[in-house]
């Protein structure tokens, strides 16, 4: 049986980047498909993969114009996933796996978990449900894979966004380290290469569906700060809020189903892993 290829739709990202290295390292065939290569806001671009599909083809769908900020985006992304449609409709391929997010997830005092109701509070979580609704009505279910990672943190990030990525790159850089009022919302955060490293098993895995990729580990901003104080020295500076708590200062999401389906696998403590981030 010829062997499965991965296409990487959106490649050399900052997940995108650790997928890759995995796929190297276990000498997997795979296909890279940067912006530069298949633009997917041009349809004469996207025509170029009528030649590049194959049946025996598991495809990896990570291109975004993220973090949606505002109508344009949000309008950018859906023509994205129109224009690819396009082409998906005439091409046979083996699986599809959309990376996602869980702000697809509406607020919640209780455990998120993948059947949880749906009604994102932003742009961005708007925009990925509406994607995963598009994949949802335009491919079989037993060819879909949806994945939904949460905050995701680690080397070479680039959006520097509110947490363990500015804080270290704050305090290496001998600045304060800023939080906003006492930094008491808790949040799950997942490193980067463990992310990676599941997101290729189940590449190649048999299962379908939907996942929450996250470590199932609730952790405060001001926790997180801390750690981060120890280890450079810097001092922490409390910011005084400007409007309400994101999801109300509490996100806490089930990894139950990732866990049956990959009992082994342990997820890395901000704490352990700070030195390689």
């Amino acid at each position: 049986m010829e062997k499965t290829r991965i296409l990487i739709i959106g490649s050399g990202g900052f997940i995108s980047s650790g997928i890759e290295k995995n796929l190297k390292k276990n000498k997997e065939k795979f296909c890279l498909l940067p912006r530069k290569k298949i633009n997917l806001l041009k349809l004469s671009q996207v025509n170029k993969l009528n030649k590049i599909i194959k049946k025996n083809d598991s495809i990896l769908f990570i291109a975004a114009n993220a973090p949606v900020k505002n109508i344009k985006m949000f309008n950018s992304n859906i023509k994205m996933l129109i224009n690819f449609w396009k082409i998906l409709d005439k091409n046979n391929f083996k699986k599809l796996i959309y990376l996602s997010s869980d702000a697809v997830y509406s607020d919640s005092k209780s455990k998120l978990f993948e059947n949880s109701r749906k009604e994102p509070q932003n742009l961005h979580g708007l925009m990925h449900l509406t994607r995963e609704n598009i994949f949802k009505n335009i491919i079989e279910r037993k060819k879909l894979l949806i994945l939904r990672p949460t905050l995701v943190y680690g080397k070479n990030d680039p959006h520097n966004g509110y947490g363990p990525n500015k804080f270290l790159r704050d305090a290496k850089n001998k600045n304060y380290i800023s939080i906003f009022g006492n930094g008491e919302e808790q949040r799950d955060h997942i490193w980067v290469n463990d992310l990676s490293k599941l997101i290729h098993r189940m590449l190649f895995k048999n299962i379908y569906g939907e996942f929450n990729l996250v470590s199932g580990r609730l952790i405060s901003f001001l926790k997180l700060a801390k750690i981060v104080s120890k280890k450079y020295g810097s001092e922490i500076l409390r910011i005084k809020r400007k409007g309400k708590m994101p999801h109300n200062g509490y996100r806490p999401i089930s990894n139950k189903k990732i866990k049956k389906y990959f009992p082994r696998f342990k997820f890395s403590k901000f704490e352990n892993v700070i030195n390689k981030c």
